[in-house]
């Protein structure tokens, strides 16, 4: 990684807080006042970001030479999608998850609120439904250990 783009990085981390933080302080507190700072911040944000991404992806480096050599030897298109399987492993068991824990534990507040005597039961069946994201981790970890 570039000078030029570890500086980039930094000025977005810093302005991203010193920036929404200038214009927050100046005049009166109000709701229109809340959305320009998080308009200003966003728009820092993500702006200096995207120029990172470009100064990042735009020169040659390194990563490109190791690419090369790793698509001579023939084994690329298996190391690929062993990661885009690993990360789509991770990704939907998190998702299905989130669903999961998000029924359970709407659930089991309910329950609780009428009968505090089966939180137990109840926190039960939340983590249940948090083991799927590690269930799916595990998963990613065992392929990513064959690559």
């Amino acid at each position: 990684m570039s000078v030029l783009t570890m500086i980039t990085l930094v000025a977005a981390l810093v302005l991203s807080f010193i920036v929404p933080w200038g214009v927050f302080l100046k005049g009166e507190r109000s709701r229109g006042r809340y959305k320009t700072s998080l308009a200003v911040n966003a728009f820092s944000f993500f702006g200096l970001m995207l120029i990172a991404a470009v100064l990042m992806l735009g020169g040659e480096s390194t990563v490109y030479a190791e690419a090369a050599e790793t698509a001579a030897a023939g084994t690329g298109l298996a190391v690929g999608l062993a990661y885009i399987g690993a990360a789509l492993v991770t990704g939907l068991s998190c998702i299905g998850g989130g669903i999961a824990v998000a029924s359970a534990a709407s659930a089991a507040l309910g329950a609780i609120s009428e009968d505090s005597s089966i939180l137990g039961k109840s926190l039960i069946f939340v983590g249940l439904a948090e083991g799927v994201c590690l269930y799916g981790l595990i998963i990613s970890f065992m392929i990513l250990g064959k690559v």
